[in-house]
């Protein structure tokens, strides 16, 4: 197993660990700290996110594994990350829902394309909704007190939610070919 794929790997490990820090209260062990364990695992999952696709890319090591299990990991990491804060109360289920709904459209929609031969790209919208998700989550996690930063948490938050489902029509208009011609 190449380094991109360890690095995958280890991002999967790292999400019941993350959701334990976030779930369990353990305020009369260690206070407030299991949120900031919580936040750490995840910045250093999500930058793992990072590394093993520029590893991969630029030592010529992108296998079908590594093609497999890094979306399904960052969907995973994501994915646990928004629901563990609808259960604590500190984001919408609504915006959770659209989340998760562009993720299985795009996902059913790239499943559609590989049984027609066709692979579907990342696109830049796609990269920055992940980033602005991202960011919102850290936000979300470390819930800074201050009205400025509650504010701008919020503004993340839309952002965030615009970009999906901006992503979401990009993919769509971008590959519509793939639904309407069927398979070759």
């Amino acid at each position: 197993m190449n380094l991109p794929n360890k690095l995958t790997t280890l991002r999967v490990i790292m999400i019941p660990f993350f959701v334990f820090f976030m779930l369990v209260n353990l305020s009369e062990y260690i206070g407030a700290a299991g949120k900031y364990i919580a936040v750490a695992i995840f910045i250093i999952a999500s930058f793992t996110d990072f590394l093993d696709g520029y590893l991969a890319r630029r030592d010529n090591l992108v296998t079908n594994f590594g093609k497999f299990m890094d979306p399904l990991a960052d969907k995973l990491l994501v994915c646990s990350a928004l629901i563990c804060l609808v259960e604590t109360n500190q984001l919408a289920a609504w915006v959770v829902i659209v989340i998760i709904a562009r993720e299985f459209i795009i996902s059913g929609f790239r499943l559609v394309a590989s049984d027609n031969g066709v692979v579907i790209a990342a696109s830049y919208w796609g990269k920055f909704k992940t980033v602005s998700q991202m960011i919102m989550i850290v936000l979300l996690i470390v819930d800074i007190q201050n009205t400025a930063v509650q504010y701008v948490t919020i503004a993340i938050t839309y952002i965030a939610v615009i970009l999906t489902v901006v992503s979401l029509i990009d993919y769509m208009l971008k590959n519509k070919k793939v639904l309407t011609e069927g398979s070759r």
